[in-house]
């Protein structure tokens, strides 16, 4: 199989694989309300934690986050033997990510793709996932915000990539350049809370938001 037609297959298993709705299987399987139907009307983690029901929280949490590194991971894992190049990695990991974004069991529309996004990091680069998350959690408990925490952690996670190869891990201007694309997707999916925001409107962390029956 040449490098050409094994990345055009991965990358179409990876948008595939991104495109899988944890939290409205969660939601199901819990027996709560649709999260695109209250609250921001995303279906991610953050979302169904306003249910109040923390376990479908956290699973869809897992899993959103758990596609993005599992594609990753066999991309770069299989790379030799697949001859998958830099390049096809990188598409890979664009891949996923636009998968949850636009999933096409959603009717091409989707979540705004945090945990999907920590998850292709960690298969990157653990310590870079780390410091990214780290971030984010510094400005989720200083400000209770998860989409200000987000937006934050996803403009520092390209400058932690190209800073940290000095130090822990190798520079590849593919990887570099597709956590750029990825960052400035996930702050485009996160325009409406940059209003809100604004206008002082955005819910805060902790504060139930549960659906009518």
């Amino acid at each position: 199989m040449n490098s050409i037609l094994a990345s055009i297959i991965a990358i179409i298993l990876a948008y595939l694989a991104g495109s899988i709705p944890f939290a409205i299987i969660t939601s199901k399987l819990f027996g709560l309300k649709d999260p695109r139907t209250f609250g921001s009307g995303n279906p991610g983690a953050t979302n169904v934690l306003r249910t109040g029901n923390k376990l479908a929280a956290a699973l869809t949490l897992f899993g959103d986050a758990f596609k993005g590194w599992l594609a990753v991971y066999i991309a770069i894992k299989f790379a030799p033997t697949l001859h998958l190049t830099v390049t096809g990695v990188a598409l890979v990991a664009l891949a996923v990510f636009l998968g949850h974004l636009y999933s096409v069991f959603l009717k091409f529309k989707g979540g705004k793709g945090v945990a999907t996004a920590i998850g292709i990091l960690f298969a990157i680069q653990p310590w870079l996932a780390m410091a990214t998350l780290a971030t984010w959690i510094i400005i989720a408990v200083f400000f209770r915000y998860s989409s200000l925490a987000a937006i934050i952690a996803a403009i520092f996670a390209p400058f932690y990539y190209y800073a940290g190869h000095q130090i822990a891990w190798y520079q590849l201007p593919e990887i570099f350049w597709v956590i750029c694309l990825i960052s400035l997707l996930l702050i485009y999916k996160h325009k409406k809370n940059i209003t809100n925001l604004l206008a002082g409107t955005e819910s805060r962390l902790g504060k139930k938001n549960k659906p009518q029956a």
